[in-house]
């Protein structure tokens, strides 16, 4: 399936969970990712974090190529990095699927986003939690996928910021109609109706997966709370 396929799919979901990988068993990844397959989860969340755009320092390129290679999930690279520019042909060819990066660390992104498009990847373009939106409104109907942070980028298992959803508003009105909203951290049973209401169709959500006793069923009751409070936003 290519991107404009897999972007449609999504749209036609209109709630899609992408359990994020920062929060598995990193001793275990290979059953992790199959548990997740066998849970009917169609896209995993990768961080690639480099310790200088953020705080902390994950998984690289070749961590990338393993997983490719034992998984049929979609990757969706997520670059916390400075100069992703560098890196985005070793990311596609280790097997990412979305690569996004910061419009912190890419302020005129205009030519990364369509070197991952030429490369045949999904082109994304994320907001940090605390950078004011007005940054990236005039690249949004560039982006594929725009991905709102609603905690500071770098650590997992942080609480929600609900006024991350203000930015997440904006970009609804501001991107193409068939771009993806996503939005990535503290999301759980408790935060992500008001995400969806927002209008997110595409979440991230990492230890509310990985810290429940059957993925499957978490993801499933997460998508059902999105779905439902979308459903009661549009009928409003």
């Amino acid at each position: 399936m290519n991107g404009e396929n897999w972007i449609n799919e999504v749209l036609r979901e209109r709630a899609t969970i992408a359990p994020s990988l920062l929060a598995s068993d990193f001793a275990n990844l290979e059953r992790e990712l199959h548990k997740l397959e066998e849970g009917g989860v169609k896209v995993a969340h990768i961080d690639v974090m480099d310790g200088r755009l953020v705080p902390n320092i994950s998984v690289g390129v070749p961590v990338v190529s393993s997983i490719r290679k034992v998984t049929t999930l979609k990757l969706d690279v997520h670059l916390m990095i400075v100069e992703p520019e560098r890196y985005i042909e070793a990311f596609r060819n280790a097997g990412a699927d979305f690569i996004s990066i910061h419009i912190e660390a890419s302020p005129c992104p205009t030519a990364a986003l369509n070197r991952i498009r030429e490369l045949g990847a999904v082109p994304g373009l994320v907001l940090n939690y605390g950078t004011p939106v007005e940054k990236i409104l005039p690249f949004a109907h560039e982006a594929d996928i725009l991905l709102v942070m609603s905690v500071p980028a770098g650590f997992g298992g942080q609480k929600f910021h609900y006024d991350a959803l203000e930015s997440v508003r904006a970009l609804r009105k501001a991107a193409r109609p068939d771009a993806l909203i996503e939005i990535d951290g503290g999301i759980d049973v408790n935060t992500i109706g008001a995400a969806a209401e927002a209008g997110v169709n595409l979440f991230v959500a990492g230890t509310s997966v990985f810290h429940s006793q059957d993925y499957g069923a978490q993801v499933s009751l997460l998508r059902k709370i999105a779905l439902d409070a979308a459903s009661k936003k549009r009928a409003v």
